[in-house]
This record gives structure tokens, sequence and C-alpha cells, in this order.
């Protein structure tokens, strides 16, 4: 045995399921070769906290991130190629995923640091002091 995958003549070929796993089903995104990006946010202490999956980029070069208009968007792009003694393996792509930024946020004072596959954004989310102010009815 060679280790390849084996498909019997005549049974037609599935797709590949663990390809749909990371890529997201077929049609599931609306620009073809953009990926969404897995994260996970919460606010904390006046911040808001932005965690996103990104295994395998060098941040510095392969990761954008900006805001505009209260919205904050994150770009990867990734190329990877694995070769073994009788196979070469690449997976590649262009990541995107864009937030809406809670009312208040200082995006233009936003930090980021990748650890472990994992990009950390933090934003700072000065507590709003909303007063409550009693509007007089006039009767006239």
């Amino acid at each position: 045995m060679t280790g390849m995958i084996e498909r019997l003549p005549g049974w037609p070929t599935l797709p590949d399921l663990f390809g749909w796993v990371e890529s997201g089903f077929p049609g599931a995104h609306t620009v073809p070769g953009l990926h969404g990006i897995r994260i996970e946010e919460f606010l904390a202490d006046e911040k808001y906290v932005l965690r996103a999956e990104l295994p395998g980029i060098d941040p510095a070069k392969e990761v954008e991130i900006t805001v505009t208009a209260g919205v904050l968007t994150l770009r990867a792009e990734r190329s990877e190629e694995t070769t073994q003694k009788h196979r070469t393996e690449f997976r590649y792509g262009t990541f995107a995923r864009s937030v809406r930024l809670p009312a208040g946020a200082k995006g233009d004072e936003a930090t980021a640091e990748y650890k472990d596959g994992v990009l950390t954004v933090t934003i700072p989310v000065p507590e709003l002091k909303t007063g409550t102010k009693t509007i007089p009815v006039r009767q006239g």
C-alpha cells in the first residue's frame, strides 16, 4: 500500500469533506477564494478584545488590520507547502473578517499581538457616561 487514497473504479468521487471544514461549505462565501476567520470577541475592563485564529502565518508580512468608520477588518494571506518523499501538499488563500466596534471604541489606539497562532486585537472602549435628563412637558 502506498499511503495514497485509492478510489474504486466506477464510484463517483466525493467532495473533500476535510477541505470543507477548513474553508467552509461551497457557496458560503461571496468572494471566490476568500475564507472567513474564526474569531471570538468580548468586552472586559473598558477594552474590546478580538481573538482571531490564524495558525501558520507570519503576522509581520501576511496580516493587515484596519479600522474604518467603526469597523475593524482583519485580512490575512497564507501559503503553505509541505513536501514529503512521495507527495507534495499545499494550501493557500486569503482570509478576511470585519466586525463592527462598540460605540466609543478608540480604533486609533488599537494594539495587536500574535502568539501561538492566535491574533489578539485590543481596543480601548471608555465607559460612556450617559446621564438621565428629565424633560418637562409644557402644556400649550
